[in-house]
C-alpha cells in the first residue's frame, strides 16, 4: 500500500485478499501446509504497492494508446531474467523491519511504505514495467490483460516475490482461492516477512472455515507489523473461538 494500488473499500476491509475455494482448501490439510511454511520461516498475506519509479518507467517506456489499452508485453521486452537484488536492499529492509516492529513508532506509515517501495524493485527495468503495467490493468479491474503480464513476470524473474503476490492477489480479487494460496506460498518462500501475503493468507484460510489457521497467520502478521490494524481486529474475534475450543 505505498506509491501503492489501493484496493476499493470492499476489498481494504478484507485486508487484501478473496478468492472462489474449493472445499479441498479448508481445513486441516491446509492448516498444515500454513505450519509447515511458518516452521521453515516463510509466511503469507496481500497488500498492495506501486511504486513512484515504476510509473516513471511506464512513462518513459512505453506510450499507451488513446484507450488506455497496454501492448502487450511481450512487445517491447527481451526475456532476460531479473537482476540479483543487492545485498545492500536487504540490509535496508532488515533495518526498516526492525523499525516497523515497534509499536509506538509514529513513523510506522512512513516505514511501511518504504518496504513496499523496496519489494516493488526487481532490480531490472523491464521486470519493473511488467509490474507497473500488471498494476494499471488491476486498477482498472481488467484482470485477465493484468494475469498476462504477471504470467510473465513470475516466469521471467521467479525469484522476484513481488511479482507472485500481485498474481495471488488477482487470483483472489477473482474468487480462485487455490491458485491464490499456491502463490503466496511461492512469496513466503522468498519473503517470509511479507506481512501483504500473511494478512491475505489468513483472510483466505478464515472465509475457508480454517479459523485455526487463520489466527496464526494474522498473529504472525501482528508479530511483524504491530500497527496493521486490521490483522488485530481478525485477532479479537478470532482468538476467543479458536483458543476457547482448543481449551
Amino acid at each position: 500500500m505505498i506509491g501503492e494500488y489501493r484496493y476499493k473499500p470492499s476489498v481494504a476491509s478484507a485486508t487484501l485478499i478473496a478468492c472462489h475455494c474449493r472445499g479441498g482448501l479448508a481445513g486441516l490439510g491446509l492448516t498444515l501446509v500454513l505450519l509447515a511454511v511458518l516452521t521453515l520461516g516463510a509466511l503469507p498475506a496481500i497488500a498492495q504497492s506501486t511504486t513512484d519509479e515504476g510509473r516513471a518507467a511506464e512513462e518513459g517506456a512505453n506510450e499507451e494508446s488513446a484507450t488506455g489499452e497496454a501492448p502487450p508485453p511481450s512487445a517491447p521486452l527481451t526475456e532476460q531474467p531479473a537482476e540479483p537484488v543487492a545485498e545492500t536492499s536487504d540490509l535496508h529492509l532488515d533495518a526498516l523491519f526492525e523499525q516497523l516492529a515497534r509499536k509506538q513508532n509514529p513513523n510506522w506509515q512512513n516505514i511501511q511504505n518504504q518496504i513496499w517501495a523496496t519489494w516493488s524493485r526487481s532490480g531490472s527495468d523491464s521486470m519493473d514495467l511488467l509490474l507497473s503495467r500488471a498494476v494499471r490493468a488491476m486498477e482498472a479491474e481488467e484482470y485477465d490483460t493484468a494475469l498476462l503480464h504477471l504470467n510473465d513476470l513470475t516466469r521471467l524473474a521467479p525469484d522476484f516475490a513481488e511479482g507472485w503476490n500481485k498474481r495471488a492477489t488477482v487470483y483472489f480479487l477473482q474468487k480462485r482461492y487455490g491458485p491464490s494460496v499456491a502463490d503466496i506460498q511461492r512469496v513466503l518462500a522468498i519473503e517470509p516477512r511479507h506481512f501483504g501475503a500473511l494478512s491475505g493468507l489468513g483472510i483466505i484460510l478464515d472465509r475457508t472455515g480454517d479459523k485455526a489457521g487463520a489466527l496464526v497467520a494474522y498473529r504472525r502478521v501482528i508479530e511483524l507489523h504491530p500497527n496493521m490494524e486490521a490483522a488485530q481486529t481478525a485477532i479479537d474475534r478470532l482468538a476467543p473461538e479458536v483458543d476457547g475450543r482448543e481449551l
